[in-house]
């Protein structure tokens, strides 16, 4: 006689579906796997990250591509028995059983927990000439594109309240920092700051980016005319996570002041809905690679643990399991 095991993974129930596999979504599955938990990643092939031809601050791959981080930790991933699906999941709902996920190329997924970790959009200020130059010579994070832009002309844009903050960072980095104002609310410290090491402060608001003639960004032109020299721009822009699956579910997306819209869950990436999990941008919009893989290894902990507890109480609900009984 065995103990009922209808909350284990079945051909046609898999412990956790992961949406996104991206870092943070494959570090999960990677963690699940080898507690032996059946996993599905699905996919949709939009990184938040395609545009960086490098990547940067990754434990002994500093400088990877994207890409080739993504193709590594799919193939580590598939000898712990992870599913990989290069697809689109259009809906979620609940199940009777957990959830059913469904995709557009037409398949569902049924799983007992589902784990978001489909990133975030940045969406630029609409400037015109910026949105070309994303990913190179326009960057926002001095830790990820800080290094490749130093030592050039560099204006920083201010987009956002944490602009200044954003220039005191770049100011490590060359000694050609403007910062422009444009959106960006005045604060007599941030600026004493940012005059005591160098940075010049210019009043006014962006009209353009301009380009030489071969296409390189060369100088970003004011609404009044004025045309300060630049070889890099820094803005902050709005991160927008994938929220819609969490709001089918019924779930309502956080807005953090400054920075943008993300799916609200505690620090191992459960949300306030029941066995519906978010990791990596989704959670937490200033994330870097290393920082959202960390957290998908937790979440992939976490994840087992919570299926454990679930599963211990249902096999305590049933009664002491049958002793095996040795013959002489």
């Amino acid at each position: 006689m065995t103990r009922d095991t209808h909350l284990r993974s079945t051909p046609d129930l898999v412990d956790v579906a992961v949406v996104g596999g991206g870092p943070a979504g494959l570090s999960a599955a990677i963690a699940l796997g080898r507690s032996r938990r059946a996993v599905v990643v699905i996919d949709a092939g939009e990184p938040r990250n395609a545009p960086a031809a490098h990547a940067h601050n990754v434990f002994s791959r500093d400088g990877a591509s994207p890409a080739e981080l993504i193709a590594a930790a799919r193939e580590q991933a598939v000898p712990y028995g992870v599913e990989l699906v290069d697809d689109r999941v259009s809906r979620v709902r609940r199940a009777p059983d957990g959830f059913a996920l469904e995709t557009a190329g037409g398949r569902t997924v049924r799983a007992r927990r589902v784990l978001l970790a489909s990133g975030l959009r940045d969406v630029l200020p609409d400037i015109p000439g910026l949105a070309a130059h994303w990913g190179d010579s326009v960057v926002h994070c001095p830790y990820c594109h800080g290094w490749e832009v130093r030592d050039r002309p560099i204006v920083v844009i201010g987009t956002t309240p944490h602009s200044a903050r954003q220039a005191l960072m770049f100011s490590r980095l060359s000694d050609d920092v403007v910062f422009v104002r444009h959106e960006s609310p005045a604060d007599a410290d941030s600026d004493a700051d940012l005059a005591a090491l160098g940075v010049r402060i210019v009043e006014g608001a962006v009209a353009r980016i301009g380009d030489d003639a071969d296409g390189t960004l060369a100088s970003v032109e004011l609404v009044d005319g004025t045309v300060l020299p630049a070889r890099a721009v820094a803005v902050g822009p709005s991160f927008e996570a994938r929220t819609e699956l969490y709001e089918q579910l019924g779930g309502m997306p956080s807005v953090v002041e400054g920075v943008g819209v993300v799916i609200p869950a505690d620090a191992v990436g459960m949300t306030p809905l029941p066995h519906v999990w978010a990791v990596g941008n989704a959670r937490d919009a200033t994330a870097m690679v290393g920082a959202s893989a960390a957290a998908g290894t937790m979440a992939g902990a976490a994840l087992n643990m919570d299926l454990l507890a679930e599963e211990a109480a249902a096999a305590r609900a049933q009664g002491p399991a049958p002793q095996a009984h040795a013959t002489a």
